[in-house]
C-alpha cells in the first residue's frame, strides 16, 4: 500500500468540506472518508484538469485530477474492446450509473494502492459502510472479479 496523494487527500478534503460532511484523513490506513456528494459521469470530450472529479464508467473515475481505478473488479465497456455488443454496452451504462448511485448515495471510503499496469492510474478500492463496491457489483451482476472472473457479457 501507498499513502494518498497530497493531491488526492487535499482534493477529497476539500470536497468534504464543500459538501458540509465529515472528512477523516487516516494517513496510517490510508483512508479518507467521502460524504454523499454529487459526481457526475464525465463528458466525452471533458478536459483532464487538476480539479476533474466525474465517474468514468463502472470501475474508473476522476478524483480531484486523479484518474482512480477501482481494483479486484471489471465492468463492461461502452466504447472500447467491446466483446458482447449492444448487450455490454446496455450493462456497461447500467454500471457506471450504478457507481454513480453508491457514491452520491452513501458515505465512503477510499483506499489507494499504487499505479495500475498502465502506469496512468491510481489503485483503490471504496467501501461503503466497510463493503468494497467492486462486491456490491458482482453481487448485482453489474462487474466481474478481476482478473480471474468470467466476462459473461460477451456472450
Amino acid at each position: 500500500m501507498t499513502l494518498i496523494p497530497r493531491r488526492l487527500c487535499t482534493s477529497l478534503i476539500v470536497m468534504c468540506l464543500l459538501t458540509a460532511g465529515t472528512c477523516s484523513d487516516e494517513s496510517a490506513t490510508n483512508r479518507n472518508v467521502v460524504p454523499v456528494g454529487n459526481l457526475t459521469i464525465c463528458g466525452q470530450n471533458q478536459r483532464n484538469t487538476s480539479d476533474k472529479t466525474c465517474i468514468v464508467d463502472g470501475d474508473t473515475l476522476w478524483l480531484g485530477g486523479v484518474n482512480v481505478r477501482l481494483k479486484d473488479f471489471d465492468t463492461p465497456e461502452s466504447r472500447t474492446n467491446i466483446c458482447g455488443g449492444f448487450t455490454e454496452i446496455d450493462l456497461a451504462h447500467a454500471a457506471t450509473d450504478r457507481l454513480q448511485q453508491l457514491l452520491n448515495g452513501n458515505a465512503w471510503t477510499v483506499e489507494t494502492f499504487g499505479i495500475d499496469g498502465t502506469g496512468k492510474r491510481q489503485l483503490a478500492t471504496i467501501r461503503i459502510d466497510g463493503v468494497d463496491v467492486g462486491d456490491i457489483m458482482i453481487a448485482e451482476k453489474l462487474a466481474r472479479r478481476w482478473p480471474d472472473g468470467e466476462e459473461f457479457w460477451c456472450k
